[in-house]
Formats: structure tokens, C-alpha cells, sequence
């Protein structure tokens, strides 16, 4: 942080670009796409393959073929559970990278720790930061290896869910007029599932083309998700309306289209360098060594848990942060090691972290105005960071066009283009960048609801906020699994360690119960409590109601007694992982009930 920078000052210009934001009806402020323009959820990229209804049995069903299923039918795949059937309403495996095809789509979390079951599948990632269409690939390639599309019921919403206690099984019903039964059923509809619209009015009358992101439409723009050129653009004016991590990683690729391109900003991203290049082969060979993944996995999570190891094996805008805060620590000296000196780390870190992204803009962009008004104020982790190269030069270019709209966002929409502050913009194509629903019920998201013992409902269980043991057992729900972040390591910088995790645990809860010979593996009432009474003891150490809203703070309303309970353990994502294998391995699965 420069020595210019006072930090009263700055704390204070945080409060008010955050106030300028606040809202309050937070996230009741989008609405959904299947309200409003159901047509924008159709599949664009595979056709509907007609089939007979199933009425059989499956020893597992899960829902989603994203990472979360991919990952825990693999790991049943490998315990030897035959009979893993997975569901989903794409046309095929991949979850958020079927949907998400838009051009210049890539992780954001270096490959090496973000795609799954590389070392099982003897995969190198092209890049650091792999490409939609590689991801993709990598998802048909576990699927093809652990033979998971024999039984796949894809193009296929569930409808209902409910446990029949006479046989022991949950039955499932889809849109498809299946009515089969599993023994198991997992969930992992993951939080990038239900995209989500801004209720603008006029949104209706809009004349011209318009998309989500997460259906993007090459038949209007041209190219396709490998990257050929949009040339159907070339005499287009084309508006975005979004600045978050999606529109970061498009408006490159639509500058260099269109004839024009408005970008409708409300809160500008945080937008450091990501440095992406291709893999070294000969490197690779070197560092993939049996149980070098995990490895990785482990040394990410470390070094952003305050477990600060002395290596750093990533080396990215993630584990950047987690270095700064070590350095400041240890300035300070680990004797004093109190939560007032870890807030004034992280606090002195991040001013310092934040005033460097914000000279970055300065160093880019050429017009002084639009660099102002791309600078982020708030704290690094108040929404997702996010790591780019070519987004801020794409403003330089002339066809670009930054409408920054001072934290109020878009006016209306009319019929030929989008309102801000009075004036009108004409457009002949709207792309949403506006993200997926997170803080939702989860049958909202979900699309149907669970039934469980004697008629219980997850709505009902949930109604004041989730409730689990390790975000995966949920009591009153006997075989049922969730494989998701919440309530466990609560890692959001790289989910799927998370899923990793939570897949080796229902696989060896499931084999366990083979073992015993159980057919019901059900979370104690005791037990469910005491983990969530741990869960909320805990306080993070990043404030959410002092930052601009976001999907991280429930749009600037974190004090709503649901949102309390996306939390995770106390002691950080490295300590949970340590403390979840330890549970596993000793056998008793403590806090579950096994039973005939």
C-alpha cells in the first residue's frame, strides 16, 4: 500500500461504494429464468434422445453429472459398487462446463488443483488455467473411463424424491415418466446450477436477440466454444449487463467481435494478473509422481488456511493472498498471534493487495475516467477475485464501451436497447452475465423436493437454514448424501476439493454399510446438532456486512439468520480436511447409525 493511502480514509470509501449498493430486497432482486424466459433454458448444444421410462432399481442414483457426481460415482466405481446411475438435465456430463460454453470460458483456479481425477485418469492439462472445451473433454473422459454412461439418464429432470420405508429405497420420479428406486441417492446439484436474471423491467419487451451466458447463442453470434471468431457480430451493437467473473473472461472475446459493445457495470471485479501458459511436459513428468495431486489439492488449501506451509506449489493470485497474510504474521510474531493481530493482517495485507490491483488499472487503461471507474473498492475476497490479461486492455479499444452506473445498476429495457441514469443505449443484443442463484432454497434451486422419513420434508428441515453433519448426512434422510462445500471445508477458491473430499466420504460410509451388512445409514439427531452447533461458533474473519454486496454476503444482507449456516469449520478448510480423514479412517463413523 502506498504511503499515500490512509487507511481511515479507506475504510471509509469502502463503506460508501458499499452503501451505494444496498439494496434492500437483496437477493429477492433476480428472478428466474424459467419465470420470466424459460426458452433461454433450453439446450442449445444437444438434441433430446428419446428413450422408455425406467422402472428399475439402482444401488445409487445421483443427481448431476458435474464434478460432484463425476467424483463420487467414481469413487463407488472403485469400492466396488456396482449398479451408480447418474441423472441430470444436461445431455451429457460436465454440469457447469456443458452449460457454461461462452467464448474465452477457463478455470480460474489453476488446472492442476481444480480438474478431478487427473492422476487416475493420467491426464496433463494443456495450460494452467485449462479452457471450457478441455474441461469438458475431462469430464466425458472419467465418465468414459469409470464407465458411467451405461446407465445415465440424461435430458432428464427429477420431478420427486421421497423414501419408502417398507423397502428400504428412495423413489425417484423424473420428467421423463421414470419411476425407479435406489438404494442411495447423492445429490451435488452444485452452486452454478439455476442461472439467475436481474428484474429489470422491460426485460419483456426487449426487441432484439438476447442470452445468458450459460446459454450462449452461436447461431446469432457465430463461432463456437473452441474459439473461431464471432464474425455473425461484426455489424452488431451488442450490451452486457454484468462485470463478474463470467463477463471478465467474454468481453475480450465480444470486443474483438462486435461493431459495438456496451458493458452495463454495477460494481466493478477485482481483476489481477493470471499469467496463464502452456504446460511443460518435461515439468509435468517431473511432479507427477504417484499421490501428487492430492499433494497440490492439500498445499492450495494450506496456503490459504492459515496453516502457512513453507512451499507454495501453485503460485497464483490465490496463494498470493495467503502469502501476504503469512508475511504479515510473522512480522508481527506468531507470540502475538491473536484474532486482533490476524484481522490486522489480513486487513494491512489486503489494503495493500487492492491498492496494487487498482494501480494495475491506472498502468492499462488509457482513458482516466474509465480506469476510475473499473477500480475495485472493497476488500479482495468481498466478491471472487478474479485473473485476466486481456480484460482491461479491452477497453482501450474504441468500439468499447464502458456505462458505469455508479452502483445503481440498469434502469430499464426498452424495446431497442437498455436505460441508465435516462439515457438510452440502443443495442441489437443483451448477453446476461448475471450468474446463478446461491443463497436460494435449496427446492428452488433443486427443482423438486426430498421426502424423507415419515413424510419429512427437506423443506421443512431446512426452513431455518441447511442442516447437516459435514454437509453431507442430513437427519430424517436415511441413504442420502449431499457433496457440496457448505458445513465441511467451506473452500470456495477451489471447489472441487471440497467434492474430492466429500466423494471418498460416501463412498466409504456406503462401503462400510456393505460390510455391516446395513441397509440404513442415518445422521443422529444428537449428532447433526453438535456439528452445527460447532459450525456457527466459528466467525469469519472476513466480515461480510462491511462489504459491497455480493453473492458472497447474500447481496449485502448477511445478517439473515438462513445465510449463517453457509458456513464451514471454524478451524479453516486444512484442519477439516484433517479432521474428516481421521473420521473416516478409524472406523466408527462416529454420530452415524447403521442399521438392518
Amino acid at each position: 500500500m502506498t504511503a499515500a493511502v490512509d487507511p481511515v480514509v479507506l475504510r471509509q470509501k469502502y463503506r460508501e461504494e458499499r452503501d451505494k449498493r444496498l439494496r434492500p430486497d437483496g437477493i429477492d432482486q433476480y428472478v428466474r429464468i424459467a419465470d420470466l424466459f424459460p426458452e433461454y433454458l433450453e439446450d442449445p448444444y444437444l438434441p433430446v434422445v428419446d428413450r422408455e421410462p425406467r422402472t428399475d432399481h439402482a444401488t445409487f442414483a445421483f443427481m448431476g453429472g458435474g464434478f460432484a457426481g463425476l467424483l463420487t460415482a467414481a469413487r463407488l466405481k472403485e469400492a466396488g459398487v456396482a449398479g451408480v446411475r447418474i441423472v441430470d438435465r444436461a445431455g451429457d456430463f460436465g454440469g457447469t462446463w456443458y452449460w457454461n460454453r461462452y467464448p474465452g470460458a477457463q478455470c480460474d483456479t489453476a488446472s492442476f488443483v481444480y480438474m478431478p481425477l487427473l492422476e487416475e485418469t493420467g491426464h496433463m492439462p494443456t495450460e494452467k488455467y485449462a479452457h471450457a472445451p478441455e474441461i469438458l473433454e475431462h469430464c466425458r473422459r472419467i465418465a468414459t473411463q469409470y464407465g458411467l454412461y451405461d446407465d445415465a439418464l440424461f435430458h432428464t429432470e427429477v420431478t420427486r424424491v421421497a423414501w419408502d420405508e417398507a423397502s428400504g429405497a428412495w423413489v425417484i420420479e423424473t420428467s421423463r415418466g421414470d419411476r425407479f428406486t435406489a438404494t442411495y441417492l447423492g445429490l451435488g446439484l452444485g452452486p452454478l446450477n439455476v442461472p439467475k436474471l436481474p428484474g429489470i423491467p422491460g426485460m419483456g419487451s426487449f426487441g432484439g436477440r438476447s442470452f445468458h451466458t450459460s446459454r450462449w447463442d452461436y447461431e446469432y453470434t457465430g463461432g463456437d466454444p473452441s474459439g473461431s471468431p464471432m464474425t455473425r457480430l461484426r455489424d452488431k451493437r451488442v450490451g452486457i449487463i454484468g462485470t463478474g467473473a463470467t463477463a471478465v473472461q467474454c468481453i475480450p472475446h465480444l470486443a474483438h467481435a462486435c461493431k459495438d459493445l456496451y458493458v452495463f457495470q454495477r460494481t466493478p471485479s477485482s481483476v489481477d494478473v493470471r499469467d496463464n501458459r502452456p504446460t511443460d511436459s518435461a515439468w509435468f513428468g517431473q511432479i507427477a509422481t504417484p499421490g501428487w495431486q492430492l499433494s497440490w489439492m492439500e498445499n492450495f488449501a494450506a496456503n490459504q488456511s492459515f496453516a502457512f506451509p513453507e512451499e507454495d506449489l501453485v503460485m497464483d493470485g490465490w496463494t498470493d493472498i495467503g502469502r501476504r497474510i503469512r508475511y504479515r504474521l510473522l512480522e508481527a510474531g506468531l507470540s502475538e498471534l491473536t484474532p486482533e493481530t490476524i484481522q490486522a493482517a489480513l486487513e494491512q495485507s489486503d489494503f495493500e493487495k487492492m491498492d496494487g490491483i487498482r494501480a494495475r488499472v491506472d498502468a492499462i487503461v488509457e482513458d482516466p475516467a474509465t480506469a476510475q471507474s473499473l477500480k475495485a473498492w472493497y476488500r479482495q475476497l468481498c466478491k471472487r477475485p478474479c485473473f485476466h490479461d486481456e480484460y482491461l486492455q479491452a477497453f482501450n479499444l474504441p468500439n468499447v464501451h464502458l456505462v458505469d452506473t455508479d452502483g445503481r445498476g440498469v434502469e430499464r429495457i426498452t424495446p431497442s436497447g437498455v436505460v441508465v441514469a435516462g439515457e438510452e443505449y440502443e443495442v441489437d443484443c443483451i448477453v446476461y452475465a448475471s450468474g446463478f442463484e446461491v443463497g436460494t432454497d435449496f427446492t428452488r434451486r433443486a427443482g423438486f423436493e426430498i421426502t424423507g422419513r415419515d413424510g419429512h420434508t427437506m423443506s421443512d428441515h431446512w426452513r431455518d437454514g441447511m442442516r447437516t453433519m459435514h454437509g453431507v448426512h442430513v437427519h430424517g434422510f436415511p441413504n442420502l448424501f449431499f457433496v457440496q462445500t457448505f458445513q465441511g471445508a467451506n473452500l470456495i477458491s477451489n471447489v472441487p476439493h471440497n467434492l474430492y473430499d466429500a466423494a471418498r466420504t460416501v463412498a466409504m460410509v456406503v462401503s462400510h454399510a456393505s460390510d455391516v451388512k446395513a441397509g440404513r445409514v442415518e445422521v443422529t439427531a444428537e449428532a447433526e446438532e453438535a456439528w452445527m452447533e460447532l459450525v456457527l461458533s466459528g466467525q469469519s474473519l472476513l466480515q461480510g456486512r462491511d462489504c459491497t454486496p455480493g453473492y458472497y454476503n447474500n447481496e449485502g444482507h448477511p445478517d439473515d439468520p438462513r445465510i449463517r449456516f453457509f458456513a464451514g469449520y471454524p478451524a479453516g478448510p486444512s484442519a477439516y480436511f484433517q479432521y474428516i480423514e481421521a473420521w473416516r479412517s478409524d472406523g466408527r463413523f462416529e454420530g452415524l447409525q447403521f442399521t438392518k
